[in-house]
C-alpha cells in the first residue's frame, strides 16, 4: 500500500466517523451563491448560539448542493436520524432548527427540502462508489421524519445523475480528508498503473468531449500534443468562465477543487506536462481561495513536485489571475494573457496543441472537462459511456437561470430533452405565464423557441437549431420577453468584449448592434432584416476566433424563429412585449382612475398631474416610460396601462392576448 493510499484509509475512516457522528452537525452550504443569499449571516448566528449556550455541536462549512434557489442551503445530521435538507434557511429559522428539531423532537417540516436516507443516491447506478449521499453503512435509520419526502425526489433532484457534482454540498472544500474519503485521488493512482497510453486509450473509450463548449474530442487534442516534438509540454485549466448567468465552473471549484486538480494531475502524466497553469479571472475570489489551499495540500501530499509517489512523474501547479476579458476564454488569447501579454487571440494553425505556450505543445482544457477525468479512470470507460447519447458521452452541468421557477446549478446526461431540463427540473417558468425561448450556450449561443422543447441536448443538435451548448448556461425567456431586445442585450455583450483585432468582428458586430438599436427605437425598414442576416453571416464566416464566429448566433436565431416581432417593430412600430419603451407610452384610464395620487407620488420626473380624487393625466413628452406607475395603481382601480403602437391592453384582451396592466 502507499503512502497516499495510506492517508486515504485513514480519511476514510474520519468521514465514516462524522457520518455516524453522535454529535450533531450542520453542514452549509458557503458558496458564493449561499453567501450571497445569507449564508454568512447563518454561520454567525448559529455559531454564536452555539458557543453562548456551550452546545456540543459541529458546523462544516461546504460548497453548493445546486438547488441555488432555496438558498441558503443547511443539510442536519442528527445521530439515529435521516439527515434533512433545509431551504431558504435565514439567521431564525436555522436556531430554531437547532432548537427544535436537533435538541427536540420537532423536526421543522415547514423548511425541509426533503430527507436523506442512507444509500440514497442522485443517479441509479449502485456500481459508483461513494456517489451515495450518505454512505449505506452509516448507522443512519431509514424510518423516522413521517411527512418529510426523500430529497433525492425532489423535483430538482429526481432527474438528475450527480457524476461530477457528487461531493458538492456535502464535503467540505477546505479539508482534503473529505475529498479522499470519497474516493479522491484513486483515479490518479490507477493512471499511474495504467501508464500514459493506458490512460489515452481509456479516456478515448469514454468518448469524452470538451465540456468548455466546441464539444472537440479530449484524447484527440491529448494525442496531438503527445505527437508534437520537444520535451516540454504544458498544461491550462480554463477557469475563466464569463457568461452572463454561467457559473458551473466556479461552483465545481468553490465545492469540490480537488477533483479538478486530480484531473490535471492525470492529464498531465498523460501529456507528459511537467508545468501547469489554472486561468481563473480574479472575480472568483473564493473560488481562488479554495484553489489556493488545495494546491497546499496537494504539496503536503506528494502530489505535487519532482517524482510524484515514486512514479518518476514531476508536474507542479501555479494559478494566473485573469482580469475579467471575456475574449480570454479563447484559447490563444488566454495563452497570451498567461505570457503577459494583451489577450488577443492569434491565427490558427499552428494550434496550442503544437505550439502554444511560449512556442510549446500546450493542451487547455475546462474545469468540467478536467473533472470528469478521475471518475473515467477510477470507474471505467464502460461506467461512463452508460450515461449519454450516442455521439454525446457522459453528464453535464447546467446553470439555470432567468424566468424560471427553480435556478441552480443541475447535472444531467447528455441527450436529455431540452423540456426535461426546463419544465421538470426546474419547475417552468413562475407567475402562470408561457415559456417563450431558452438561450444556450451563453452570449453566444442562440435562442431556441418553446415549441422546440423536445430536442435533445447534445452538441450536434444544438448546432443543428442555431445555437450551441457552449460551458452549460441557459437563460429561460417567458412572454414578457421581447427577441430584438434580447439579440441587442447578447450583441451589445460580445461587441463590447471583441478585442477588436480582425475587421468582421470589430466592425460587423458593431454595424449589426446598430441596426438592433435602431429596430428598437422604431426607426427600422424591412430591408434592415436581409442586410442584418447577411452581416451575421459575413461575420460568422470570417473571424478569427470562436467570439466573433458565435456573437452573430442570437440574431440568426431570433431572425429564424422570431422574424415576426421583428416585423412588428419595423411596420406596425410596437414591441408585443411592451419591452422597447420607444414604442412604449404609458395612458391612465380616465373612467377607473380614483385620482388617489398614488402614481403621481412615485413618478421620477412628475410626469403625473391632476386634483385629489379626479382623473389624472400622464404628459407624454415628459414621460420617460419607466413604468413605476403601473407598478404602483392600486389593483382595485387598475387605471394606468400600456400601450405599444397601435396595441393597448384593450386590445389585446379582444385578440385574446394577456392582460398587460
Amino acid at each position: 500500500m502507499t503512502s497516499l493510499q495510506q492517508v486515504c484509509a485513514k480519511a476514510r475512516a474520519q468521514w465514516d466517523k462524522l457520518q455516524d457522528s453522535e454529535v450533531p452537525v450542520f453542514f452549509v452550504g458557503a458558496a458564493t451563491c449561499g453567501r450571497a443569499a445569507g449564508a454568512t449571516e447563518v454561520l454567525q448566528a448559529l455559531r454564536g448560539h452555539i458557543e453562548q449556550n456551550k452546545l456540543d455541536v459541529l458546523v462544516v462549512e461546504v460548497g453548493c448542493l445546486g438547488p441555488c434557489s432555496f438558498e441558503p442551503l443547511v443539510i442536519v445530521h442528527k445521530s439515529g436520524s435521516p439527515r434533512v435538507c433545509y431551504g431558504n434557511v435565514g439567521p431564525d429559522q436555522v436556531i430554531r432548527i437547532l432548537e427544535n428539531h436537533v435538541l427536540g423532537d420537532d423536526p421543522c417540516a415547514q423548511w425541509a427540502l426533503g430527507k436523506m436516507t442512507p444509500g440514497q443516491r442522485f443517479g441509479p447506478d449502485p456500481r459508483f462508489r461513494g456517489g451515495d449521499v450518505i454512505p449505506a453503512e452509516a448507522g443512519i435509520t431509514v424510518e423516522g421524519l413521517d411527512g418529510i419526502d426523500d430529497f433525492a425526489a425532489h423535483p430538482m433532484m429526481r432527474r438528475q445523475v450527480r457524476n461530477i457534482l457528487r461531493n458538492c454540498g456535502l464535503i467540505d472544500p477546505e479539508n482534503v480528508h473529505h475529498y479522499l474519503a470519497r474516493d479522491g485521488y484513486l483515479g490518479f493512482l490507477k493512471a499511474l498503473e495504467l501508464g500514459p497510453d493506458g490512460v489515452l486509450k481509456e479516456v478515448k473509450a469514454a468518448g469524452l468531449r470538451g465540456r468548455g463548449g466546441a464539444g472537440f474530442p479530449t484524447w484527440r487534442k491529448w494525442q496531438f500534443c503527445r505527437d508534437a516534438p520537444g520535451p516540454t509540454k504544458y498544461l491550462i485549466c480554463n477557469a475563466d468562465e464569463g457568461d452572463p448567468g454561467a457559473f458551473m465552473n466556479r461552483s465545481l471549484i468553490e465545492g469540490d477543487p480537488h477533483a479538478v486538480l486530480e484531473g490535471m494531475l492525470i492529464a498531465a502524466f498523460t501529456l507528459g506536462a511537467s508545468q501547469g497553469y489554472i486561468y481563473c479571472r480574479a472575480e472568483y475570489p473564493l473560488a481562488l481561495q479554495r484553489l489556493d489551499v488545495a494546491i497546499g495540500q496537494m504539496r503536503e501530499l506528494g502530489l505535487l513536485g519532482e517524482n510524484i509517489q515514486g512514479s518518476g512523474f514531476s508536474f507542479d501547479l501555479a494559478i494566473k489571475k485573469g482580469a475579467g476579458a471575456f475574449v480570454c476564454g479563447e484559447e490563444t488569447a488566454l495563452i497570451a494573457s498567461i505570457e503577459g501579454r494583451r489577450g488577443m487571440p492569434q491565427p490558427r494553425p499552428p494550434f496550442p496543441a503544437v505550439s502554444g505556450l511560449l512556442g510549446k505543445p500546450t493542451v487547455i482544457q475546462n474545469v468540467e472537462t478536467l473533472g470528469n477525468l478521475p471518475l473515467i479512470l477510477r470507474n471505467g470507460a464502460e461506467w461512463y459511456t452508460q450515461y449519454g447519447s450516442e455521439s454525446s458521452k457522459g453528464t453535464k452541468t447546467f446553470a439555470l437561470a432567468g424566468k424560471i421557477q427553480r435556478t441552480g446549478l443541475v447535472e444531467v446526461p447528455l441527450g436529455i430533452k431540452l423540456k426535461d431540463i426546463i419544465c421538470e427540473i426546474g419547475g417552468g417558468v413562475p407567475g402562470g405565464k408561457a415559456l417563450k425561448a431558452v438561450q444556450t450556450g451563453g452570449p453566444s449561443g442562440g435562442c431556441i423557441p418553446a415549441e422546440k422543447m423536445d430536442l435533445p441536448v447534445d452538441y450536434e443538435t444544438l448546432t443543428q437549431a442555431g445555437s450551441i451548448m457552449g460551458s452549460g448556461g441557459m437563460i429561460v425567456l417567458d412572454e414578457d420577453s421581447c427577441m430584438v431586445d434580447i439579440a441587442r442585450y447578447f450583441l451589445s455583450f460580445t461587441q463590447a468584449e471583441s478585442c477588436g483585432k480582425c475587421a468582421p468582428c470589430r466592425v460587423g458586430t458593431r454595424a449589426m448592434l446598430n441596426i438592433l438599436e435602431r429596430i428598437a427605437a422604431g426607426e427600422g425598414q424591412m430591408a434592415d432584416l436581409e442586410k442584418l442576416e447577411s452581416i451575421a453571416r459575413t461575420v460568422k464566416d470570417g473571424s478569427l476566433c470562436g467570439l466573433g464566429q458565435t456573437a452573430p448566433n442570437p440574431v440568426l436565431t431570433t431572425l429564424r424563429y422570431f422574424r415576426n416581432e421583428y416585423e412588428d417593430h419595423i411596420q406596425k412600430r410596437r414591441c408585443p412585449a411592451f419591452v422597447c419603451s420607444a414604442m412604449v407610452s404609458y395612458h391612465i384610464d380616465c373612467d377607473r382612475c380614483s385620482g388617489c395620487g398614488a402614481c403621481a407620488r412615485v413618478c421620477p420626473v412628475t410626469a403625473i398631474s391632476g386634483q385629489k380624487k379626479k382623473p389624472h393625466v400622464i404628459d407624454q413628452e415628459i414621460c420617460i416610460r419607466c413604468g413605476m406607475c403601473l407598478s404602483t395603481c392600486p389593483p382595485r382601480y387598475a387605471a394606468v396601462y400600456r400601450r405599444s403602437g397601435e396595441l393597448t391592453r384593450y386590445e389585446q384582451r379582444k385578440e385574446g392576448k394577456r392582460e398587460t396592466t
